[in-house]
């Protein structure tokens, strides 16, 4: 708001929001906003009523004790916004952002067992253990922008970024184990892994109108990156330890060409960027095409060839869920990855109704993983090694039916899709990628009715891929002390179950004044609403231990039925 003070805000049972809109003068504006999520006393009485852990116990092949146990995640987050704006004149504005967020995810668990003693042992042990599972990652980011118009025809927009995300995961467990002569034994195992990533970016734009049907678009950037990755096991043996450091800078140019009266728009362009980790060029040309067949249907269609040189790389892990981490590509251990893409549909647009179908074509190259699983042993091994190069495709439908007016409003949107990948160390076939998922369906709904707003949600995705243990064995050292190890099943051979919930909620506008005042307008809402209504339990991922050649299996799932009640305000 640029003319006058304005506040708001809501408070929940789930977290609060509060925000501030400050002019100062004629010149200079100003956004506040936090964000804070919690768990207060009521929230809890409902939490704990309607998600109750539960727990089952199934026998392996071998006649021995195998748990299940359920596992509901616990979480807060916060995040911090402002930005502030100086408009200096006519042709210059100036522009500050920034912006700080947490997140605390804790999955930790007590799990305790009997009917173990594999090897023989009968099956008359028991066994407690306790895991802590916690993540913890966060940014900071801040950015300065300067808007400048040169001429009529010419603009320009120039920034500076600074950014750091952090990221911190602990999955250790101690287990104690009693076998059927009542001796004890105690482990500790973990992994542990610190990631850090520092982006200062510099990148200037310009926009230069030609003609009426030409416009020329160019500009140049330039990123330094620091990125620190550790990724320990048992709080003691170091797997990896790198400190990558590196510098880009490059330019692009385009040109926003239209024909036939504007019905058909063609942009053709090109990017190219220095590497410096691998002192090479890289050129990017991309193009695409919008055609308007009709005044309500559009054809479009766009290619182009993307590198990606800061890589998030997946950390295959067969027993915790595989997890992600960033590194710098240096076509050594980790190489610059790139993509062809290819997309085009059609949109029917009459008014109140859009219809839309899109098809989609990917083709990856120089895709990277990281796996311990072909490791005899944790002594010895330059875990550099570890580092896999592959590639992969994928390719989809998606069909969207909207209703953007009128009193009932809402969408239909389905998606067909397929992603695959191949690595020579995991298969001579293709297999599922992790991010393959084969249907996903959602449907919304609106309805408004006096000062209320009623909407509902549900949606559905089949289960995705993962890798398993398909079964666990122990082996006695020469010291006399025992290893646990374990057999991997076909990589990605194993879906998740499908995933789906309904959401609902209402929300009833509080207006201020008089009642029967013309004049009277919107200042909050009370607002209810209930999450997975029929409290699915969607299993996140999969947590495995092997305890005397037994397997553990624990579902990691995400919270069941959660009801929310919101009060909002704001000033204007």
């Amino acid at each position: 708001n640029d003319k006058k003070f304005n506040v708001g805000g809501d408070i929940s049972l789930l977290s609060f929001n509060l925000y501030a809109e400050v002019p100062v003068g004629e010149k200079f504006t100003s956004l506040i906003a936090f964000r804070r999520s919690y768990k207060g006393f009521l929230y809890n009485k409902l939490f704990d009523e309607f998600n109750e852990s539960s727990s089952s116990s199934t026998a392996t092949d071998a006649g021995f004790g195998r748990q299940s146990e359920e596992v509901t995640v616990s979480s807060y987050f916060y995040d911090l916004n402002g930005k502030f704006t100086y408009q200096l004149n006519e042709k210059n504005k100036f522009t500050l952002s920034v912006f700080n967020s947490g997140d605390n995810l804790d999955n930790s668990s007590v799990l305790s067992a009997g009917g173990f003693g594999g090897g023989g042992m009968g099956g008359g042990g028991s066994l407690s253990s306790t895991t802590t599972d916690l993540t913890k990652y966060g940014n900071w980011a801040m950015s300065g922008q300067w808007n400048r118009k040169w001429t009529d025809k010419i603009t320009g927009n120039t920034s500076a970024s600074f950014s750091k995300f952090t990221s911190n995961n602990e999955n250790s467990q101690t287990s104690t184990v009693i076998d059927t002569n009542d001796n004890e034994s105690t482990v500790i195992s973990g992994a542990f892994e610190y990631n850090d990533l520092l982006d200062l970016t510099f990148k200037t734009d310009y926009n230069w109108d030609l003609f009426k049907f030409a416009q020329l678009q160019w500009g140049g950037f330039a990123s330094s990156y620091n990125i620190d990755y550790q990724y320990l096991q048992n709080d003691s043996i170091t797997i990896l330890d790198r400190h990558d450091n590196s510098f880009l800078a490059g330019g692009y140019a385009q040109t926003r060409l239209k024909f036939w009266d504007y019905r058909i728009e063609f942009v053709p362009g090109i990017r190219a960027t220095y590497y410096d980790n691998t002192g090479k060029m890289y050129y990017e040309p991309r193009a695409s095409l919008t055609f308007g067949i009709t005044d309500e249907l559009t054809f479009k269609a766009a290619t182009g060839l993307y590198y990606q040189y800061v890589t998030q790389i997946t950390r295959e892990d067969i027993t915790s869920g595989s997890k992600n981490f960033w590194v710098l590509a240096d076509d050594e251990t980790v190489n610059v990855s790139s993509s062809i893409h290819y997309v085009a549909g059609l949109t029917y647009d009459i008014g109140s109704y859009l219809f839309s179908v899109e098809g989609y074509y990917k083709d990856i190259s120089n895709l990277s993983e990281y796996s311990l699983r072909f490791n005899n042993s944790l002594l010895g091994t330059s875990y550099d090694e570890n580092f896999l190069n592959g590639y992969g495709f994928s390719h989809g439908l998606e069909f969207l039916i909207q209703r953007k007016a009128g009193r009932l409003n809402g969408w239909i949107s389905y998606t067909l899709g397929e992603a695959k990948n191949h690595f020579d160390q995991y298969s001579d076939d293709y297999y599922p990628a992790n991010q393959d998922v084969t249907h996903e369906f959602k449907v919304v709904g609106m309805y408004k009715w006096k000062r209320w707003d009623f909407s509902a949600t549900w949606v559905y995705a089949t289960g995705r891929p993962y890798t398993a243990p398909s079964g666990g064995y122990t082996i006695t050292l020469l010291d006399g002390t025992t290893q646990d190890y374990y057999t991997v099943s076909t990589k990605n051979g194993l879906r998740l179950p499908d995933y789906h919930r309904a959401d609902i909620s209402a929300n009833y506008k509080i207006l201020g004044g008089k009642k029967g005042d013309k004049r009277r307008r919107e200042i909050g809402k009370i607002g209810v609403s209930v999450f997975n209504v029929y409290n699915r339990k969607n299993v996140w991922y999969k947590k495995f231990t092997i305890q005397d050649g037994d397997i553990l299996e624990t579902d990691v799932t995400y919270v069941g039925i959660t009801p929310n009640l919101t009060l909002s305000f704001h000033l204007r």
